[in-house]
Protein backbone atom coordinates (compact mmCIF):
# COMPACT_ATOMS: atom_id res chain seq x y z
CA UNK A 1 0.00 0.00 0.00
CA UNK A 2 2.07 3.21 -0.91
CA UNK A 3 -1.46 5.56 -0.66
CA UNK A 4 -0.44 8.29 1.58
CA UNK A 5 -2.73 7.87 5.01
CA UNK A 6 -5.49 10.00 4.81
CA UNK A 7 -5.71 11.49 8.40
CA UNK A 8 -8.69 13.43 9.79
CA UNK A 9 -8.30 14.98 12.98
CA UNK A 10 -11.43 17.53 13.55
CA UNK A 11 -10.15 18.76 16.46
CA UNK A 12 -7.14 19.81 18.25
CA UNK A 13 -8.17 20.75 21.68
CA UNK A 14 -8.41 18.07 24.15
CA UNK A 15 -11.70 16.62 24.71
CA UNK A 16 -13.27 14.13 27.43
CA UNK A 17 -13.67 11.04 25.96
CA UNK A 18 -17.64 11.03 25.23
CA UNK A 19 -17.02 14.57 23.45
CA UNK A 20 -14.32 13.09 21.49
CA UNK A 21 -16.43 9.98 20.27
CA UNK A 22 -19.21 12.21 19.43
CA UNK A 23 -16.98 14.14 17.42
CA UNK A 24 -15.56 11.38 15.51
CA UNK A 25 -18.67 9.83 15.03
CA UNK A 26 -19.88 13.11 13.00
CA UNK A 27 -16.69 13.13 10.99
CA UNK A 28 -16.84 9.51 9.94
CA UNK A 29 -20.46 9.67 8.83
CA UNK A 30 -19.83 13.22 6.58
CA UNK A 31 -16.63 11.13 5.10
CA UNK A 32 -18.95 8.21 4.77
CA UNK A 33 -21.03 10.29 2.52
CA UNK A 34 -18.82 11.33 0.35
CA UNK A 35 -17.26 8.55 -0.72
CA UNK A 36 -16.96 6.45 -3.85
CA UNK A 37 -15.79 2.87 -4.96
CA UNK A 38 -12.00 3.26 -4.51
CA UNK A 39 -9.05 2.63 -7.43
CA UNK A 40 -6.72 1.31 -4.61
CA UNK A 41 -6.50 0.96 -1.34
CA UNK A 42 -6.30 3.51 1.49
CA UNK A 43 -6.21 4.17 5.03
CA UNK A 44 -8.13 6.52 6.72
CA UNK A 45 -7.11 7.67 10.39
CA UNK A 46 -10.27 9.41 11.87
CA UNK A 47 -7.82 11.48 15.51
CA UNK A 48 -9.43 13.75 18.04
CA UNK A 49 -7.20 14.69 21.58
CA UNK A 50 -8.32 13.15 24.60
CA UNK A 51 -7.95 14.94 27.84
CA UNK A 52 -6.59 12.86 30.35
CA UNK A 53 -8.04 9.31 30.41
CA UNK A 54 -6.86 5.98 32.41
CA UNK A 55 -6.16 3.50 29.34
CA UNK A 56 -6.80 0.51 31.05
CA UNK A 57 -9.53 1.55 32.58
CA UNK A 58 -11.45 2.62 29.15
CA UNK A 59 -9.95 -0.87 28.16
CA UNK A 60 -11.51 -2.26 30.56
CA UNK A 61 -14.86 -1.06 30.23
CA UNK A 62 -15.19 -2.36 26.48
CA UNK A 63 -16.87 -5.36 25.45
CA UNK A 64 -15.24 -5.34 21.80
CA UNK A 65 -12.19 -7.66 20.86
CA UNK A 66 -9.10 -8.17 20.14
CA UNK A 67 -7.95 -5.90 23.12
CA UNK A 68 -4.52 -4.88 23.23
CA UNK A 69 -2.12 -3.23 25.60
CA UNK A 70 1.26 -2.03 25.20
CA UNK A 71 3.58 0.65 27.07
CA UNK A 72 7.19 0.23 26.80
CA UNK A 73 10.23 0.33 29.73
CA UNK A 74 10.75 4.05 29.62
CA UNK A 75 6.32 4.64 29.60
CA UNK A 76 6.53 7.29 26.89
CA UNK A 77 4.87 4.77 24.49
CA UNK A 78 1.05 3.62 25.37
CA UNK A 79 -1.05 2.13 23.20
CA UNK A 80 -4.43 0.65 24.62
CA UNK A 81 -6.30 -0.89 20.89
CA UNK A 82 -9.53 -2.56 20.18
CA UNK A 83 -10.91 -4.23 17.66
CA UNK A 84 -9.11 -4.84 14.29
CA UNK A 85 -8.78 -2.57 11.49
CA UNK A 86 -6.52 -5.16 9.51
CA UNK A 87 -4.22 -7.93 10.63
CA UNK A 88 -1.43 -10.36 9.68
CA UNK A 89 -1.65 -13.58 10.87
CA UNK A 90 -0.05 -16.87 10.42
CA UNK A 91 -0.89 -20.16 11.51
CA UNK A 92 1.29 -22.92 9.98
CA UNK A 93 3.84 -24.49 12.06
CA UNK A 94 7.24 -24.48 11.13
CA UNK A 95 10.66 -22.43 11.34
CA UNK A 96 10.84 -19.08 13.06
CA UNK A 97 12.17 -17.68 10.10
CA UNK A 98 9.18 -18.38 7.81
CA UNK A 99 7.36 -16.45 9.89
CA UNK A 100 9.68 -13.34 10.63
CA UNK A 101 10.29 -13.80 6.14
CA UNK A 102 6.27 -13.68 5.91
CA UNK A 103 5.67 -10.70 8.52
CA UNK A 104 8.33 -8.72 6.53
CA UNK A 105 6.85 -9.16 3.31
CA UNK A 106 3.27 -8.13 4.36
CA UNK A 107 4.39 -5.19 6.40
CA UNK A 108 5.88 -4.24 3.27
CA UNK A 109 2.54 -3.82 1.30
CA UNK A 110 0.77 -1.75 4.20
CA UNK A 111 0.93 1.64 4.73
CA UNK A 112 3.88 3.35 6.21
CA UNK A 113 2.10 5.27 8.89
CA UNK A 114 0.38 1.90 10.20
CA UNK A 115 1.57 0.60 13.39
CA UNK A 116 0.87 -3.13 13.91
CA UNK A 117 0.67 -4.37 17.38
CA UNK A 118 1.04 -8.39 18.42
CA UNK A 119 3.63 -11.31 18.99
CA UNK A 120 5.34 -14.87 17.84
CA UNK A 121 5.52 -17.87 18.91
CA UNK A 122 8.37 -18.48 20.78
CA UNK A 123 9.43 -22.03 19.01
CA UNK A 124 6.83 -22.75 15.99
CA UNK A 125 8.45 -26.13 15.16
CA UNK A 126 6.92 -27.36 18.92
CA UNK A 127 3.46 -28.67 18.62
CA UNK A 128 1.25 -26.13 21.07
CA UNK A 129 -0.75 -27.26 23.83
CA UNK A 130 -4.07 -26.40 23.95
CA UNK A 131 -4.44 -23.67 26.19
CA UNK A 132 -2.70 -21.46 22.96
CA UNK A 133 -5.56 -22.60 20.70
CA UNK A 134 -6.17 -18.24 20.35
CA UNK A 135 -2.65 -17.83 19.44
CA UNK A 136 -1.66 -18.21 16.26
CA UNK A 137 2.30 -18.63 15.05
CA UNK A 138 2.30 -15.39 14.44
CA UNK A 139 -0.70 -12.22 14.70
CA UNK A 140 -0.47 -8.46 14.04
CA UNK A 141 -3.26 -6.36 14.63
CA UNK A 142 -3.99 -2.60 13.01
CA UNK A 143 -6.27 -1.51 16.09
CA UNK A 144 -9.74 -0.35 14.88
CA UNK A 145 -10.34 1.91 17.59
CA UNK A 146 -6.32 3.03 19.39
CA UNK A 147 -6.14 5.19 22.08
CA UNK A 148 -2.10 6.17 22.22
CA UNK A 149 -0.12 8.99 23.82
CA UNK A 150 1.74 11.23 21.18
CA UNK A 151 4.62 13.31 22.56
CA UNK A 152 2.94 12.91 26.02
CA UNK A 153 -0.93 13.80 24.66
CA UNK A 154 -3.38 11.33 24.72
CA UNK A 155 -5.28 10.88 21.23
CA UNK A 156 -8.07 8.83 20.11
CA UNK A 157 -7.88 7.09 16.77
CA UNK A 158 -10.08 5.25 14.48
CA UNK A 159 -8.83 3.24 11.42
CA UNK A 160 -10.54 2.60 8.51
CA UNK A 161 -8.96 0.47 5.63
CA UNK A 162 -10.48 0.80 2.60
CA UNK A 163 -10.23 -1.88 -0.07
CA UNK A 164 -9.55 -1.36 -3.79
CA UNK A 165 -12.44 -1.80 -6.23
CA UNK A 166 -15.22 -2.17 -3.23
CA UNK A 167 -17.94 0.44 -1.95
CA UNK A 168 -16.63 1.92 1.23
CA UNK A 169 -20.22 2.28 2.58
CA UNK A 170 -19.92 -1.62 4.68
CA UNK A 171 -16.56 -0.35 5.69
CA UNK A 172 -17.84 3.02 7.02
CA UNK A 173 -20.93 1.19 9.17
CA UNK A 174 -18.81 -0.90 11.19
CA UNK A 175 -16.33 1.67 11.85
CA UNK A 176 -19.50 3.68 13.13
CA UNK A 177 -21.24 0.77 15.13
CA UNK A 178 -17.37 0.33 16.80
CA UNK A 179 -17.61 3.74 17.61
CA UNK A 180 -21.49 3.57 18.94
CA UNK A 181 -20.49 0.36 21.44
CA UNK A 182 -18.15 2.46 22.94
CA UNK A 183 -18.72 3.31 26.77
CA UNK A 184 -17.00 5.97 28.90
CA UNK A 185 -14.20 4.94 31.61
CA UNK A 186 -15.45 4.30 34.52
CA UNK A 187 -14.41 4.64 38.13
CA UNK A 188 -12.51 2.15 39.66
CA UNK A 189 -14.88 -1.04 40.77
CA UNK A 190 -12.05 -1.82 43.08
CA UNK A 191 -12.66 -5.30 41.60
CA UNK A 192 -9.82 -7.62 42.66
CA UNK A 193 -8.29 -10.76 41.11
CA UNK A 194 -10.13 -13.53 43.04
CA UNK A 195 -7.63 -16.19 45.29
CA UNK A 196 -6.42 -18.72 43.27
CA UNK A 197 -8.57 -22.27 44.66
CA UNK A 198 -5.40 -24.74 43.45
CA UNK A 199 -1.70 -24.15 42.38
CA UNK A 200 0.72 -26.50 40.92
CA UNK A 201 3.90 -26.53 39.20
CA UNK A 202 5.13 -28.28 35.97
CA UNK A 203 7.77 -29.95 36.57
CA UNK A 204 7.24 -29.62 39.98
CA UNK A 205 10.33 -29.52 42.12
CA UNK A 206 11.89 -33.08 42.23
CA UNK A 207 11.77 -33.75 38.03
CA UNK A 208 13.12 -29.67 37.86
CA UNK A 209 16.24 -31.19 40.37
CA UNK A 210 16.69 -34.20 38.29
CA UNK A 211 16.45 -32.20 34.84
CA UNK A 212 18.52 -29.72 36.21
CA UNK A 213 21.37 -32.27 37.10
CA UNK A 214 20.81 -33.74 33.65
CA UNK A 215 21.96 -30.54 31.80
CA UNK A 216 25.00 -30.12 34.34
CA UNK A 217 25.96 -33.21 33.64
CA UNK A 218 26.07 -32.04 30.01
CA UNK A 219 28.27 -28.81 30.58
CA UNK A 220 30.87 -31.00 32.17
CA UNK A 221 30.47 -33.12 28.74
CA UNK A 222 31.12 -29.89 27.01
CA UNK A 223 27.87 -30.21 24.89
CA UNK A 224 26.37 -26.49 25.95
CA UNK A 225 27.17 -23.14 27.78
CA UNK A 226 24.13 -22.22 28.76
CA UNK A 227 20.39 -23.20 28.48
CA UNK A 228 17.00 -21.66 29.71
CA UNK A 229 15.02 -24.05 31.72
CA UNK A 230 11.40 -22.97 31.83
CA UNK A 231 8.75 -23.50 34.61
CA UNK A 232 4.60 -23.61 34.25
CA UNK A 233 2.63 -22.48 37.33
CA UNK A 234 -0.82 -22.96 36.70
CA UNK A 235 -3.55 -21.37 38.79
CA UNK A 236 -7.05 -22.75 39.07
CA UNK A 237 -9.96 -20.22 40.11
CA UNK A 238 -13.50 -20.92 40.67
CA UNK A 239 -14.77 -19.04 37.64
CA UNK A 240 -13.40 -17.22 35.08
CA UNK A 241 -12.69 -13.56 35.63
CA UNK A 242 -11.55 -10.68 33.05
CA UNK A 243 -8.22 -11.33 32.34
CA UNK A 244 -7.13 -7.28 32.33
CA UNK A 245 -7.49 -7.50 35.74
CA UNK A 246 -3.94 -8.71 36.10
CA UNK A 247 -3.05 -5.34 34.75
CA UNK A 248 -5.33 -3.19 36.09
CA UNK A 249 -4.01 -4.57 39.88
CA UNK A 250 -0.08 -4.81 38.97
CA UNK A 251 0.91 -3.54 42.14
CA UNK A 252 4.18 -2.13 40.94
CA UNK A 253 3.36 0.76 38.23
CA UNK A 254 6.54 2.58 38.28
CA UNK A 255 8.58 -0.75 37.70
CA UNK A 256 11.11 -0.51 35.12
CA UNK A 257 8.77 -3.62 32.64
CA UNK A 258 7.64 -3.82 29.40
CA UNK A 259 3.61 -4.04 29.84
CA UNK A 260 2.07 -6.10 27.29
CA UNK A 261 -1.74 -7.71 26.73
CA UNK A 262 -3.65 -9.49 23.99
CA UNK A 263 -6.85 -11.06 24.39
CA UNK A 264 -7.88 -12.60 21.35
CA UNK A 265 -10.98 -13.28 22.34
CA UNK A 266 -13.14 -12.87 25.80
CA UNK A 267 -11.30 -14.35 28.86
CA UNK A 268 -8.30 -15.48 26.90
CA UNK A 269 -5.26 -13.41 26.89
CA UNK A 270 -1.53 -13.54 27.13
CA UNK A 271 -0.06 -10.90 29.48
CA UNK A 272 3.59 -10.22 29.97
CA UNK A 273 5.04 -7.61 32.22
CA UNK A 274 8.85 -7.97 31.16
CA UNK A 275 12.30 -6.24 31.82
CA UNK A 276 13.80 -7.58 28.48
CA UNK A 277 13.77 -5.40 25.24
CA UNK A 278 14.65 -7.42 22.39
CA UNK A 279 15.44 -4.40 20.26
CA UNK A 280 14.06 -1.33 19.01
CA UNK A 281 14.30 -0.15 15.26
CA UNK A 282 14.68 3.03 13.60
CA UNK A 283 15.27 3.29 10.13
CA UNK A 284 18.50 1.50 10.20
CA UNK A 285 19.33 2.88 13.83
CA UNK A 286 19.06 -0.20 16.41
CA UNK A 287 19.42 -0.67 20.27
CA UNK A 288 19.24 -3.75 21.85
CA UNK A 289 20.54 -5.42 24.65
CA UNK A 290 21.94 -8.33 26.93
CA UNK A 291 20.01 -8.91 30.42
CA UNK A 292 21.31 -12.30 32.04
CA UNK A 293 22.02 -12.76 35.92
CA UNK A 294 18.93 -12.23 38.86
CA UNK A 295 19.56 -11.66 42.26
CA UNK A 296 16.21 -11.01 44.39
CA UNK A 297 16.80 -8.13 46.31
CA UNK A 298 14.57 -9.56 48.99
CA UNK A 299 17.26 -12.67 49.96
CA UNK A 300 19.77 -10.06 51.04
CA UNK A 301 19.95 -9.97 54.47
CA UNK A 302 23.22 -8.93 55.31
CA UNK A 303 22.44 -4.97 55.62
CA UNK A 304 25.94 -3.65 54.38
CA UNK A 305 25.08 -5.04 50.83
CA UNK A 306 22.70 -4.42 48.68
CA UNK A 307 21.16 -6.21 45.63
CA UNK A 308 23.07 -4.67 42.76
CA UNK A 309 26.53 -4.73 44.60
CA UNK A 310 26.05 -8.89 45.48
CA UNK A 311 25.02 -9.43 41.60
CA UNK A 312 27.83 -7.17 40.46
CA UNK A 313 29.99 -9.02 42.47
CA UNK A 314 28.64 -12.57 41.76
CA UNK A 315 31.60 -14.44 39.72
CA UNK A 316 28.41 -17.02 38.25
CA UNK A 317 25.71 -14.38 37.12
CA UNK A 318 28.89 -12.50 35.85
CA UNK A 319 29.72 -15.42 33.80
CA UNK A 320 25.72 -16.24 32.36
CA UNK A 321 25.75 -12.83 31.48
CA UNK A 322 28.80 -12.61 29.87
CA UNK A 323 27.71 -15.27 27.54
CA UNK A 324 24.92 -13.53 26.60
CA UNK A 325 27.04 -10.22 26.27
CA UNK A 326 29.27 -11.63 23.86
CA UNK A 327 26.58 -13.83 21.99
CA UNK A 328 24.42 -10.97 21.17
CA UNK A 329 27.75 -8.82 19.87
CA UNK A 330 28.75 -12.14 17.81
CA UNK A 331 25.42 -12.27 16.02
CA UNK A 332 24.65 -8.83 15.28
CA UNK A 333 28.38 -8.79 12.98
CA UNK A 334 26.46 -10.17 10.01
CA UNK A 335 24.01 -7.56 9.83
CA UNK A 336 25.27 -4.63 11.35
CA UNK A 337 28.01 -2.48 9.77
CA UNK A 338 28.78 -0.75 13.19
CA UNK A 339 28.09 -2.25 16.88
CA UNK A 340 28.42 -0.51 19.90
CA UNK A 341 28.33 -2.27 22.36
CA UNK A 342 29.06 -0.54 26.12
CA UNK A 343 31.90 -1.48 28.81
CA UNK A 344 29.80 -1.05 31.45
CA UNK A 345 27.18 -3.64 32.90
CA UNK A 346 24.77 -2.41 34.75
CA UNK A 347 22.09 -3.28 37.14
CA UNK A 348 18.77 -2.92 36.48
CA UNK A 349 16.23 -2.82 39.42
CA UNK A 350 12.64 -4.14 39.42
CA UNK A 351 10.58 -4.22 42.37
CA UNK A 352 11.52 -7.66 43.28
CA UNK A 353 14.56 -8.90 41.38
CA UNK A 354 17.26 -6.86 39.97
CA UNK A 355 19.45 -8.31 36.81
CA UNK A 356 22.64 -7.34 34.69
CA UNK A 357 21.96 -5.53 31.52
CA UNK A 358 24.52 -3.99 28.88
CA UNK A 359 23.27 -1.78 26.24
CA UNK A 360 24.26 -2.15 22.59
CA UNK A 361 23.78 0.62 19.81
CA UNK A 362 24.34 -0.46 16.00
CA UNK A 363 23.69 0.56 12.37
CA UNK A 364 22.15 -2.35 10.29
CA UNK A 365 23.74 -2.54 7.07
CA UNK A 366 21.52 -1.48 3.79
CA UNK A 367 20.67 -4.80 2.76
CA UNK A 368 20.00 -5.80 6.60
CA UNK A 369 17.93 -2.76 7.88
CA UNK A 370 14.52 -4.84 8.40
CA UNK A 371 13.10 -6.50 11.11
CA UNK A 372 13.13 -10.15 9.21
CA UNK A 373 17.06 -9.66 9.37
CA UNK A 374 16.93 -8.01 12.97
CA UNK A 375 14.56 -11.22 14.33
CA UNK A 376 16.22 -13.86 12.44
CA UNK A 377 19.28 -12.78 14.21
CA UNK A 378 18.20 -11.86 17.70
CA UNK A 379 15.25 -14.20 18.75
CA UNK A 380 15.75 -16.49 20.83
CA UNK A 381 18.35 -14.37 22.63
CA UNK A 382 20.77 -16.56 24.78
CA UNK A 383 18.48 -14.94 28.23
CA UNK A 384 15.50 -17.31 27.11
CA UNK A 385 17.22 -20.01 24.51
CA UNK A 386 20.78 -20.84 25.58
CA UNK A 387 24.41 -20.87 23.83
CA UNK A 388 24.82 -22.66 21.63
CA UNK A 389 21.01 -21.40 20.25
CA UNK A 390 20.68 -24.92 17.76
CA UNK A 391 21.39 -27.32 20.46
CA UNK A 392 19.33 -25.51 23.19
CA UNK A 393 16.07 -25.13 21.24
CA UNK A 394 16.15 -28.99 20.84
CA UNK A 395 17.12 -29.64 24.18
CA UNK A 396 14.29 -27.45 25.60
CA UNK A 397 11.48 -29.20 23.67
CA UNK A 398 13.03 -32.72 24.70
CA UNK A 399 13.61 -31.24 28.63
CA UNK A 400 9.90 -28.81 29.33
CA UNK A 401 6.99 -31.04 30.27
CA UNK A 402 4.87 -28.04 28.73
CA UNK A 403 4.63 -25.86 24.88
CA UNK A 404 6.25 -22.30 25.53
CA UNK A 405 3.42 -20.48 23.13
CA UNK A 406 3.97 -17.35 23.50
CA UNK A 407 5.91 -17.00 26.44
CA UNK A 408 9.35 -15.56 25.62
CA UNK A 409 8.97 -14.99 22.18
CA UNK A 410 8.84 -11.46 20.57
CA UNK A 411 5.71 -8.89 21.44
CA UNK A 412 5.67 -5.73 20.28
CA UNK A 413 4.36 -3.59 17.25
CA UNK A 414 5.89 -2.72 14.00
CA UNK A 415 5.80 -0.69 10.81
CA UNK A 416 7.45 -0.20 7.65
CA UNK A 417 10.24 2.07 9.08
CA UNK A 418 10.47 1.33 12.68
CA UNK A 419 9.69 -1.24 15.66
CA UNK A 420 10.09 -2.26 18.94
CA UNK A 421 9.77 -5.77 20.59
CA UNK A 422 10.44 -6.64 24.14
CA UNK A 423 10.78 -10.59 24.90
CA UNK A 424 7.61 -11.70 26.58
CA UNK A 425 8.89 -13.38 30.07
CA UNK A 426 7.71 -12.49 33.27
CA UNK A 427 4.19 -13.80 31.69
CA UNK A 428 0.68 -15.71 32.19
CA UNK A 429 -2.05 -17.18 29.53
CA UNK A 430 -5.40 -16.74 31.18
CA UNK A 431 -8.36 -18.97 29.39
CA UNK A 432 -11.37 -18.71 31.60
CA UNK A 433 -10.51 -19.91 34.89
CA UNK A 434 -6.91 -21.08 34.76
CA UNK A 435 -4.29 -18.99 34.37
CA UNK A 436 -0.75 -20.61 33.06
CA UNK A 437 2.21 -18.30 34.38
CA UNK A 438 5.23 -19.14 32.87
CA UNK A 439 9.29 -18.24 34.11
CA UNK A 440 12.66 -19.56 33.78
CA UNK A 441 15.88 -19.69 34.86
CA UNK A 442 19.48 -19.46 33.08
CA UNK A 443 21.48 -22.47 33.69
CA UNK A 444 25.81 -22.52 33.46
CA UNK A 445 28.20 -24.59 35.01
CA UNK A 446 28.00 -24.62 38.49
CA UNK A 447 24.11 -23.55 39.00
CA UNK A 448 22.23 -25.19 41.60
CA UNK A 449 19.14 -26.63 41.22
CA UNK A 450 17.20 -25.77 44.31
CA UNK A 451 18.68 -22.11 44.26
CA UNK A 452 17.27 -21.84 40.47
CA UNK A 453 14.02 -23.51 41.63
CA UNK A 454 13.69 -20.71 43.87
CA UNK A 455 14.47 -18.05 41.42
CA UNK A 456 11.75 -19.30 38.62
CA UNK A 457 9.64 -18.52 42.03
CA UNK A 458 10.76 -15.20 42.28
CA UNK A 459 10.27 -14.04 38.57
CA UNK A 460 6.55 -14.61 38.67
CA UNK A 461 6.47 -13.18 42.33
CA UNK A 462 5.06 -9.89 41.51
CA UNK A 463 1.66 -11.62 39.23
CA UNK A 464 1.12 -14.22 42.37
CA UNK A 465 1.01 -11.17 44.73
CA UNK A 466 -1.76 -9.83 42.76
CA UNK A 467 -3.96 -13.31 43.29
CA UNK A 468 -2.66 -12.61 47.01
CA UNK A 469 -0.86 -15.65 46.74
CA UNK A 470 2.54 -15.68 47.35
CA UNK A 471 3.93 -19.05 46.13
Amino acid sequence: MNNTTDIIEPVSRPLPMTKAVEVLKETVQRHALQEETLTGKRLKTFTAELADTDALLWLHAQDIYPKLYWTNRDKDDLAAGLGEADSIQHGATGPNSDSFEILQREIEKKDPAARYFGGFCFNNEQKQDPQWRAFRSFTFILPQILLETRKGKPVLTCNLLLEEGEHPGERYRQLLDTLDRLVPPVSDDNRQVPEAVNVSFMPDEKHWVETCRSILQRFREGLMGKIILARQTVLEFSEAFPPLLFMLRYPFPESSTYRYYFEPEKNTAFFSFTPERLYRRDGNRLLTEALAGTCSRETIRDGGVDACQRLLNSEKDIREHKFVKDTIARELEPICSKIDMDETVRALQLNRLVHLYTRCRATLKPDSDNDNAVLRCLHPTPAVGGVPRGKALEQIIRLEPFSRGWYAGPVGWISRSAAEFAVGIRSGLARDALVYLYSGAGLVSGSDPLSEWEEVGQKIGDILAITRHTG
